[in-house]
């Protein structure tokens, strides 16, 4: 039973909140009670999340070395040793097989678009992640993806679903806040021994990030607010009232910065997300606000 336990760690099932963004297809076109829809945009989240958890561990056995020296990675199952070398590539492989077969049955569109997102993580985990800025863009990129996948799991049943580009260009830049806010917890947490961890860690400093950070939040908040006020917003759901989401979002951001720069827990956005009550309740109030505007107009 622990083996199991330790297999399912592996593929870091706490990480799989990152991959909620494809279901904002579903919620943003107003078809989350659609049932057909529905089940397409949870059979979407799931498939991510096996490519998501093959790519985990993939990264795991390239930093195998590293992760046993870092003070919370050695701690990881494929690290510790809890999960030997040749189960954790038996369960990468056939995770990502799995998921990639199992994306064929939504369309052709969506396959695409996971094996983009693969293909491009993948070449992270394998190099680009050790280039500065870079390393950040791409899995920037990556949340773009999953949200662009989302839509295109459900055009085959229905061809108008549609997301905003101001949606792509929220997902993106709050994924770029995110991304340089660990960049600056990794900075932080392991000082004199970054570069050893991770190369493009030499390359950035403490001025940098917090100059990145701030323009990532202040991007984000502004495209956010224009997508609420934006008239093609305003004609989709017969309502201006998605600006009063905006609050949310704003305290959002700030308390994931106070988090960051004062407490200096933003090494894992999921943790924050699981275990830091303010913003867990300050997301369900913006899901909720956002549910009554979009399916109440």
């Amino acid at each position: 039973m622990n083996k199991v336990v330790s297999y399912i760690e592996a593929l870091r099932p706490t990480q799989w909140t990152k991959n909620l963004v494809v279901l904002a297809g579903v919620v943003f076109s107003r078809n989350a009670l659609v049932p057909d829809l529905a089940l397409r945009s949870l059979r979407a989240f799931a498939i991510f999340c096996l490519l998501a958890g093959s790519i985990y561990v993939f990264n795991d056995l390239a930093d195998l070395e590293r992760d046993r020296v870092h003070p919370t990675k050695s701690k990881r199952p494929i690290a510790s040793g809890r999960v030997s070398r040749s189960g954790a590539l038996a369960l990468g492989t056939v995770t990502a097989v799995g998921g990639l077969l199992a994306a064929r049955t939504l369309g052709s569109s969506f396959f695409a678009s996971a094996i983009v997102y693969f293909v491009l993580i993948s070449l992270y985990t394998m190099g680009l992640k050790h280039v500065v800025i870079l390393d950040v863009m791409i899995i920037s990129i990556g949340f773009v993806l999953r949200a662009i996948a989302g839509v295109e799991a459900l055009k085959p049943v229905d061809p108008t679903v549609l997301i905003s580009p101001w949606l792509l260009v929220c997902t993106l830049f709050l994924a770029l806040f995110l991304g340089f806010n660990k960049r600056r917890n990794e900075l932080q947490l392991l000082a004199e021994g970054a570069g050893s961890h991770r190369k493009s860690l030499l390359e950035y400093s403490g001025e940098f990030l917090d100059a990145t950070i701030a323009v990532a939040t202040a991007a984000t908040v502004i495209a956010y607010a224009i997508y609420t006020i934006w008239p093609g917003t305003i004609e989709k759901f017969h309502t201006p009232n998605l600006i009063y989401t905006v609050p949310f979002v704003v305290f959002g951001l700030f308390r994931y910065m106070y988090l960051a720069i004062v407490k200096n827990r933003a090494g894992s956005p999921s943790e924050v997300l699981l275990s830091d009550l303010p913003i867990a309740l300050d997301i369900i109030l913006w899901l909720v606000v956002v549910g009554l505007v979009l399916y109440r107009s």
